[in-house]
């Protein structure tokens, strides 16, 4: 059996099936933008899609279980064999793959025609493909390291599975127990996998500038808060009004800030690329703490929320999406300006959105922050969508020398 490097060596297809990032990341990008031009609409009075859900928990659904969906697709079949030594999904399986995310936006977008139960699985499908394939990476490579991860794919699945029954038994949902599960689990493994990923790449861009002074390595600190943050998650779950809940928010957002400080994001200012996903985490701390604070009153929590929503998901996933384009098409690890802007409006509209009711205009903060929310989404997919439907540099230099 080839190798990995040998059979994406080997690939003749689209190069768009090549890699498992490749259609995931586009389409994640086309959808986030599209999906907020469509809620833009519904906010407006119009009804452009026959949805059986109310458009608060269309929303809510399609970003976190449709847009972030596919990110989590994209990052899991490119970072899973690398893991593991396995060999990647692509050509027709990964396109039968991106057909069952399709098959989920198509089956929530005409839900009104359908029966719930056939959404829901239409919906659900891809997450169930997904655990599958990383269940069997992890039993042949043995790489039980990663079985957090599997763990936590599963309760996210588990949270779309409970938002789909909860919005056909007991409506509106995009405030449920469901919604809260599936954001929790979202939020869990940007604490996993940021925290290998953050100070590992930050790491590694020091020591190749020869800096004296590195982040801190994975420790008994980083154990004890990522057992804190299950914690409080399991509280904003099952208890989200009581008051030990608001307080282990507060403590929590307080150990993230004190993590992510650990990691020295300012000394690699000068690259958008890490700062980028240090900032991404600022934010996941920083929503631990605007819930807490929501909590006793102040700020009103649909708008605290929106810094996990757009600030730590939105910014994060943004961040990884640019950094693997890059990197597995074989350009220089560097972001242009065109990059850094699109990064300045996502966070601007995080920003803004939290500012809604601090305004005397909360309808035009809420279509700016839309507005940039669209700005750069449709931004990755213009300035890294060529580089997604092309194939490798490297590649692609060999084939236009050769004349193939």
């Amino acid at each position: 059996m080839a190798g990995s490097a040998e059979r994406k060596r080997q690939f003749t297809g689209p190069a768009l099936f090549s890699h498992g990032f490749r259609p995931f990341f586009l389409l994640a990008a086309l959808w986030a933008a599209g999906a907020m031009l469509l809620w833009i609409a519904m906010m407006l009075g119009r009804h452009p899609l026959p949805v059986s859900f109310d458009p608060f928990s269309w929303h809510a659904h399609e970003f976190l279980f449709g847009y972030l969906g596919a990110v989590v697709a994209g990052f899991v079949l490119t970072a899973v064999p690398n893991w593991t030594g396995g060999l990647p999904v692509m050509g027709w399986p990964l396109a039968g793959l991106v057909g069952l995310w399709l098959a989920g936006r198509v089956a929530v977008a005409i839900s009104g025609m359908l029966p719930w139960a056939v959404t829901a699985l239409a919906d659900l499908s891809l997450v169930l493909a997904l655990i599958i394939f990383i269940s069997g990476e992890i039993l042949r490579g043995r790489n039980w390291r990663n079985l957090p991860v599997l763990g936590l794919i599963a309760l996210y699945g588990f949270g779309n599975a409970g938002f789909h029954l909860q919005e056909h038994l007991e409506p509106p949902a995009h405030d449920g127990w469901a919604m809260r599960l599936g954001l929790a689990a979202a939020l869990m493994l940007i604490t996993l996998i940021g925290g290998r990923i953050i100070p590992g790449f930050t790491r590694n861009w020091l020591v190749a500038r020869q800096a004296a002074r590195l982040p801190r390595p994975f420790g008994w600190a980083d154990a004890a808060i990522f057992a804190l943050t299950g914690l409080t998650l399991a509280g904003f779950v099952s208890w989200p009004e009581a008051a030990p809940t608001h307080w282990l928010m507060l403590l929590t957002g307080a150990l993230h800030l004190w993590r992510v400080l650990r990691w020295r994001g300012w000394q690699v200012r000068s690259e958008p690329l890490l700062w980028v996903l240090h900032t991404a985490y600022g934010f996941l701390a920083l929503g631990f703490l605007a819930e807490g604070a929501a909590g006793f009153g102040f700020p009103p929590a649909p708008n605290a929320r929106h810094l996990w929503l757009v600030g730590a998901i939105g910014l994060m996933t943004l961040g990884v999406m640019c950094r693997a384009t890059l990197g597995h098409t074989g350009r220089p690890l560097h972001a242009g300006p065109a990059t850094l802007l699109i990064y300045a409006a996502l966070m601007f509209s995080a920003l803004a959105r939290l500012a809604v009711p601090f305004t005397g205009n909360p309808g035009g903060l809420l279509h700016l922050a839309g507005g940039l929310w669209i700005f750069a989404f449709g931004g990755y997919a213009a300035v890294y969508g060529p580089m997604l439907l092309r194939p490798r540099h490297h590649q692609a230099l060999a084939r236009a020398s050769t004349g193939k």
